[in-house]
């Protein structure tokens, strides 16, 4: 599918990645273009139930993008603080509940080293690259699993821009 055909068939997608893979710059596309309103989930403070806020969000009406959000956490959790603050668990719940608003999830993806150039040429800071391995590997654990309970769109974003609205 290209993005035409993904914003108008579903309702509700979330884009994960690392950073630096393109989920931003693919939000406010479709944002702009197709009316989804974007919802950017930067770090919950620990106190925060997250699988509560992200049902709650899921619960309002209209098409909704998530850049970033809940699957972060099973990737970056562990990474940064030795554990997720989702289960397993919640994530397949949430991840049923985004596909039963008519959603999908999608991956977006692309080679470390390219990961690493973009967000050296966006603000002259990027982890190192064996971080970026240890976060793309994560997302594709993630993603790997998640593809036996809902529908998984992967996308590459190698190419300078991402793929094309024709």
């Amino acid at each position: 599918m290209n993005i035409e055909e993904i914003a108008g068939h579903y309702q509700t997608l979330v884009l994960e990645g690392c950073d630096g893979v393109g989920k931003s710059t693919l939000a406010e596309r479709l944002s702009t273009n197709h009316g989804f309103s974007v919802v950017h989930s930067p770090r919950t403070p620990d106190h925060l139930d997250l699988a509560a806020r992200y049902r709650t969000i899921l619960a309002q009406p209209g098409r909704i993008l998530f850049d970033r959000c809940f699957l972060s956490e099973l990737v970056y959790g562990p990474l940064h603080r030795g554990r997720s603050r989702i289960t397993w668990t919640q994530a397949i719940d949430l991840a049923e509940s985004v596909i039963t608003r008519t959603g999908a999830l999608i991956h977006l993806t692309a080679p470390p080293a390219t990961i690493r150039q973009r967000l050296l040429a966006r603000d002259g800071h990027a982890t190192d690259l064996n971080e970026i391995n240890a976060l793309t590997a994560g997302y594709e654990q993630v993603f790997s699993t998640l593809a036996d309970y809902t529908p998984v769109l992967t996308l590459d974003t190698t190419a300078t821009s991402l793929p094309s609205q024709e």
